[in-house]
């Protein structure tokens, strides 16, 4: 199946992707087609493929299926005029020739045609390289995994498992035991075609790709753990794909109320998930976009191809919907991407710039500037929102005297950099310390298949800021003096590289923690505290070494590694073609990192690729601190639903002329009540045009990046630059206009030049 935003061939309802026959040797005008709609024909996995073929008029009682020269014609069964559908299984490791020929009984005088089938191991990989050496298990009884056996080799395997659970009329789950009498206190449920039933679950789980997997089904009228019931399935798929931010190295933790996704289940809705699809496991999104192709395969081999898939999670799963729909067409064919981010990788650029910055917000604060003790001041350098009211979670190991309040960078943030940069940070349930020294615990590491690995033995690293200007638009606005702009880009610095990195001290180590009432007052802070404490860690920055006279130097990303990531596919580069509904609560007060200029990062990134972006619709819901938040996702499938329906009835529309009239950018007050619809709500963000009234109502803010000049979409990993001289003669800074010395010093901090964004 390809799809477009502005126009969508179906050749079969919504097949995961059409596999062209490899070779025809068919009479003049005879239709003989072969798709595999379980997965792409040379990323099949698990020895099993489900294929529909389209055959001449007349001949669907006659044509055969040989698969190596074997007849698994038996396998077929009629699935509309001139159609059939089946799985062929058995199939050897690496290419296995799928033949249908016309005349099953003259196989040697039929017209035929043949397509290869590449078949992989289901511990994999297929296309994501050597894989994670080394790679703990989940223990046993792992919650979520409690009905599993044990490991049964080196990659974690463990025996597939068919149990029945029931939704009870408490709203919790039972186990079924399909021999008992029918539980008092089952509850039933409605499905999306109207029937109601009783809400019984069929869960399988078991191993893909050394991840653990979910399949959930509703199994109201047989329970048979060979043979899926199938009656109330209402013929669409979710993937559940989960978020979190991990270093790689784990089978993974599985999340219960995803893999039994109530709100899906009940309405008949199929539910997959895997651990592999969790960033909470690793952040690998070529190892996550392998996974998510497998355990489709499986779920369309071992039950049906539905007639959509619909993608849904939050953060890292909102993420992954974005980036697997870009580079794995048809695999889901919509989405429901919730408190969104375009990718993760891009979110380290200017992450990593956050404790940089706090660094030296807080030492200009500990020598008396007291502009810093208004958190609010902290947005003019780092973009996202901070607040003097929202408390601070590292308030405890800050010295007395130190101001209540705290910013994203903070809040959300702290932290992460370490864990993405910080090559000894990171660690894994059952890890020993041997082996905890031994991996690179890194973003860069854990796909090191991507970025390749330096002379110094470790993975390369995307991450630069040569040539940025902190606070430039803090000083185009006037809200920084020159002095501070200059003091700030001299003092800076940048991360080390990875052999000079060492481990973290508090307050990510906590037993490394001292009393911060033996410490003493806010004065003597910069002589003792460093020494004690480093929640910037500044251990591992590259600084300035005489505060600031030689400017601190800036990191560089290695040579290679931004063209190898994005000739990976881990860059979000706006080549979506499906529906989306991105939504969120609006967070920005709470200072929550799901902050909400990322849709519309995405938005421009779509806007980029090829100028339409009609694909995506943007909601956000607001959200009471300390409330319970209001979730606009049922709704987004009731329009998805509307959506698929209406390409599926008008495929020459396309996907913008199908939308339903929900389908529109649209916010909603924390009860989840419309507020405003319709194009033009969120003007004022990705152009010059008059605050929409949603904008007004849910202000967007940036990040250091943007302050910097860099463009919303947030996709630039180093920068072009520009003599310092010629952004003076171009008004880069606005009124300022660098005295000779003031210049001089400009170009002693960079001297290869400043960004030229």
């Amino acid at each position: 199946m390809v799809l477009c935003r502005r126009a969508i061939v179906f050749v079969t309802a919504l097949a995961f992707i059409v596999s062209v026959a490899t070779a025809v040797d068919a009479a003049p005008g005879a239709v003989l087609d072969i798709e595999v709609v379980s997965s792409p024909a040379d990323q099949v996995s698990g020895g099993d493929a489900r294929l529909v073929i389209t055959v001449p008029p007349g001949l669907v009682d006659k044509v055969g299926v040989f698969v190596d020269g074997v007849d698994q014609t038996d396998h077929f069964t009629v699935a509309g005029k001139g159609r059939l559908d089946g799985v062929v299984d058995g199939l050897a490791q690496g290419d296995n020739e799928v033949t249908v020929v016309t005349n099953r009984r003259n196989p040697r005088a039929a017209a035929r045609r043949s397509i290869t089938l590449t078949n992989h191991p289901i511990t994999g990989p297929i296309f994501s390289g050597p894989q994670q050496d080394p790679f703990f298990c989940s223990t046993d009884g792992h919650y979520g995994n409690a009905e599993l056996d044990g490991p049964l080799d080196d990659d974690c395997s463990m025996a597939t498992k068919v149990s029945f659970k029931y939704r009870t009329t408490a709203g919790g789950w039972a186990d079924y035991d399909p021999d008992a009498v029918r539980p008092a206190d089952m509850a039933t449920t409605t499905t999306m075609d109207g029937d109601t039933v009783d809400y019984i679950v069929r869960w399988e789980r078991g191993t893909i790709n050394r991840f653990i997997y979910s399949i959930a089904v509703l199994s109201p009228n047989a329970q048979d753990a060979d043979e899926p019931d199938l009656s109330a399935w209402n013929d669409r798929l979710i993937y559940y794909f989960q978020g979190g931010v991990a270093i790689g190295h784990y089978q993974g933790d599985p999340s219960r109320s995803r893999m039994l996704y109530d709100h899906g289940l009940g309405l008949g809705y199929a539910v997959a998930y895997s651990t592999g699809t969790k960033t909470g496991t690793h952040y690998n999104l070529v190892v996550g976009g392998e996974t998510a192709v497998m355990v489709k395969d499986r779920f369309v081999s071992a039950y049906a191809n539905p007639e959509y898939t619909v993608g849904v999670g939050g953060s890292g799963g909102g993420i992954q919907q974005y980036v697997y729909a870009q580079n794995h067409p048809g695999l889901i064919d919509a989405g429901v991407p919730q408190y969104s981010y375009p990718d993760m990788i891009t979110q380290a650029i200017h992450v990593g710039d956050c404790e940089l910055l706090e660094r030296w917000m807080d030492f200009r604060l500990f020598n008396g500037e007291t502009m810093w003790a208004d958190w609010t001041n902290r947005t003019l350098l780092e973009g996202m929102n901070a607040s003097n009211t929202v408390a601070n979670n590292f308030a405890a190991v800050m010295p007395p005297g130190y101001p209540s309040g705290t910013s994203e960078c903070i809040n959300a943030w702290r932290g992460l950099s370490p864990l993405v940069l910080n090559p000894h940070f990171g660690t894994a349930p059952g890890i020993t310390p041997a082996q905890q020294a031994a991996v690179e615990w890194t973003h860069f590491g854990d796909a090191v298949n991507v970025y390749g690995r330096n002379a110094d033995g470790f993975a390369n690293s995307i991450w630069d800021n040569v040539g940025v200007q902190y606070g430039l638009g803090a000083l185009v606005d006037g809200a920084i003096t020159p002095e501070q702009f200059l003091d700030l880009n001299a003092n800076a610095g940048s991360w080390k590289n990875e052999p000079d990195m060492v481990q973290e001290g508090c307050p990510f180590l906590s037993f490394l923690c001292p009393d911060p009432a033996s410490l003493g007052g806010l004065d003597p802070f910069p002589d003792i505290w460093p020494d004690l404490v480093d929640p910037w860690s500044a251990r591992n920055m590259a600084l300035s070494p005489d505060g600031g006279a030689t400017p601190a130097p800036r990191k560089a990303a290695d040579d290679g590694a931004v063209d190898a990531v994005l000739a990976s596919g881990l860059v979000n580069r706006g080549d979506i073609q499906i529906p989306m509904i991105d939504w969120r609560n609006y967070l920005e007060r709470e200072l929550d990192m799901h902050n909400s200029h990322q849709s519309f990062a995405t938005r421009q990134r779509l806007l980029n690729h090829d100028g339409d972006a009609s694909n995506q619709i943007v909601w956000f819901t607001d959200s009471i601190a300390g409330s319970p938040r209001f979730d606009q996702t049922p709704m987004a499938f009731e329009v998805i639903d509307e959506w698929m329906a209406n390409i599926a009835a008008n495929p020459n529309g396309g996907v913008a002329g199908n939308k339903p009239s929900r389908a529109v950018d649209s916010c909603f007050d924390a009860d989840g009540a419309l507020l405003h619809a319709g194009d033009g709500v969120w003007s004022g963000i990705l152009d010059d045009a008059a605050p929409g009234p949603c904008t007004e109502r849910f202000p967007v803010f940036s990040s250091s990046r943007i302050v910097a000049g860099a463009p919303i979409t947030g996709d630039v990993f180093a920068c072009d630059l520009k003599p310092v001289a010629a952004a003076v003669a171009d008004g880069t800074y606005g009124s300022w206009i660098p005295s000779a010395a003031e210049q001089a010093r400009l170009e002693a901090i960079f001297p290869d030049g400043v960004c030229a964004y």
